[in-house]
């Protein structure tokens, strides 16, 4: 396999003046697989799902009743109990995610610029959960019994401006809510900051608190989440011909993007480049992907071209694969579309069976997936893939994970609205 460019424009034309390579140096994780770098890569390849039944309120009115939760978290081993009282679950994530990726990049944040770094994270409803939560103690009790911390939570926004207080960074800020997209989203433009010289560093993911009784209902009303109740472990089964749906989950990943350059001065361990970003709408329907993926192809071509790389440089891809029936035939076409003959050669794996699909959050966990494959030559399966749907015809890695060393890495994620978001990473030099 040879080796991608490193200094090439989206038209192949050398880089202009100004464009600046991005280093990811630190990961950050709270998953339902797991909780730190370490934590995350085990469960990845314990090969083995942990989705179960709804423990967290009553789901028996449903007919989905299985989701994928974060049962060991405890904010207050990482946050100060003040803090952790005027933050959401939502915020919690945020936060957290946040401080273990500074921690893991071993940036000095006392000896930083702090104006040259900014957050930027995604997220589909925010502090929706919380604000449901918060409407029926006003129910019960009236405006006395509401939380004061209410209307500094409800908000999306909350995750990157919590962020911003929490390490005192005033760079760039933002969060999107671009719905199953939004982490990639934000991660492709945190990097587009550094790159174009608006930043030196960013702290960029996504974070997903959905699981309460409303939110999760109102996905079950429109009969998207699998009802395999029986046997949730493998409820979440992308591409294969018997899904029924996704399974929702919960969590924050968080990277820590830096110019290159003051990556490699200061002695950063770097887990890969951040190499190039693509988004596109389908403009076609709320739910369901526009036939044949054309928006979503364009999407992955977009990131190929950002990052100067062909479809043959790619060595893994990193599907959506929600496990839904129609988003996992659309991109499988669409992944055709754009690679040709090589589709049938490289890799292409869902880790959503692993934790379900935790909406805004899903494109930041991959995101670091990716980072951690490209650093550790070892591609996860995709579970639970026991008979491939007949539209779904590529390698998509079924149950057991792969040895092999990986160059370079697209990792896509498609939501509800149309949106569709690619990143390229590629390895770090040796």
């Amino acid at each position: 396999m040879s080796s991608l460019p490193t200094a090439v424009a989206p038209t192949g034309a050398p880089v202009q003046s100004g464009r600046r390579r991005v280093a990811i140096t630190g990961i950050g994780c709270v998953t339902p697989i797991g909780t730190g770098v370490e934590a995350l890569w085990n469960g990845l390849r314990a090969e083995r799902s942990v989705v179960s039944a709804i423990s967290r309120f009553d789901a028996s009115i449903f007919r989905s009743r299985c989701a994928a939760s974060v049962d060991d978290f405890d904010a207050e081993q990482y946050l100060d109990a003040r803090r952790v009282k005027r933050l959401d679950r939502f915020g919690q994530f945020s936060v957290v995610a946040s401080r273990l990726a500074i921690t893991d990049s071993g940036i000095d944040l006392a000896v930083e610029n702090r104006e040259r770094i900014g957050a930027m994270m995604g997220t589909a409803l925010g502090g929706v959960a919380y604000a449901e939560a918060q409407a029926a103690h006003f129910l019960r009790g009236g405006l006395r019994d509401v939380d004061a911390t209410l209307a500094l939570c409800v908000f999306g926004g909350s995750s990157s401006c919590n962020i911003a207080i929490e390490f005192g960074v005033s760079g760039p800020n933002s969060t999107n809510a671009m719905s199953c997209a939004s982490g990639t989203i934000a991660i492709g433009e945190a990097f587009r900051q550094i790159r174009d010289g608006y930043a030196d560093v960013m702290i960029a993911g996504g974070a997903e608190a959905p699981l309460a009784t409303l939110c999760f209902g109102a996905f079950a009303l429109i009969r998207a989440m699998s009802s395999r109740n029986d046997a949730p472990e493998e409820a979440s089964r992308p591409f294969d011909k018997d899904r029924d749906g996704f399974v929702m989950g919960e969590g924050a990943a968080v990277l820590i993007l830096e110019e290159w350059e003051r990556a490699v001065a200061r002695g950063a361990r770097i887990y890969g480049e951040m190499a190039g970003f693509g988004t596109t709408n389908d403009a076609h329907h709320m739910t369901a992907p526009l036939p044949g993926g054309a928006q979503a192809a364009r999407c992955m071509r977009q990131a190929l071209a950002d990052a100067g790389a062909t479809p043959e440089q790619i060595d893994y891809i990193n599907a959506h694969g929600s496990s839904t029936s129609l988003n996992d035939p659309t991109e499988t076409v669409a992944i055709k579309t754009v690679f040709g003959a090589h589709a049938h050669r490289v890799p292409v794996s869902s880790t959503k069976g692993y934790y379900g699909h935790a909406l805004g959050a899903s494109g930041a966990f991959e995101a670091a997936i990716c980072a951690l494959v490209l650093q550790r030559g070892w591609v996860p399966p995709t579970l639970n893939l026991e008979t491939p749907d007949a539209a779904c015809t590529l390698d998509y890695v079924p149950k057991t994970g792969r040895e092999m060393p990986v160059h370079a890495v697209l990792s896509n994620s498609f939501g509800f609205g149309g949106i569709n978001a690619s990143l390229v990473l590629r390895r770090a030099p040796m």
